[in-house]
């Protein structure tokens, strides 16, 4: 983030909001039930998705490296993944 900070405080800006959301719609969608959970995961995997393209964004623009990235874009696809299969109706 402080190397995307110094040359787009904007897009730096929206990161940090994006990526806490996916936590803070986690975080409420565990307490939560039936559709109202499923809501605060989707939410929550559209933050995340959020997240990975404005990395995403930062590389195109030369701020970050892929190497910069790489790490937390393989773990916003974990969460991605995991918020899809708890979206997906129980057989």
């Amino acid at each position: 983030m402080p190397r995307i900070r110094r040359f787009d405080l904007s897009l730096a800006k929206q990161i940090t909001r994006s990526s806490s959301s996916i936590a803070l719609n986690i975080a409420e969608g565990e307490h939560s039930s039936g559709g109202t959970r499923r809501e605060r995961y989707l939410s929550a995997a559209g933050s995340a998705n959020e997240t990975r393209s404005a990395l995403r964004v930062a590389q195109a623009w030369g701020y970050v490296s892929a190497a910069d990235c790489a790490a937390s874009l393989a773990n916003l696809d974990h969460i991605v993944a995991v918020l899809w299969k708890l979206t997906r109706p129980r057989p």
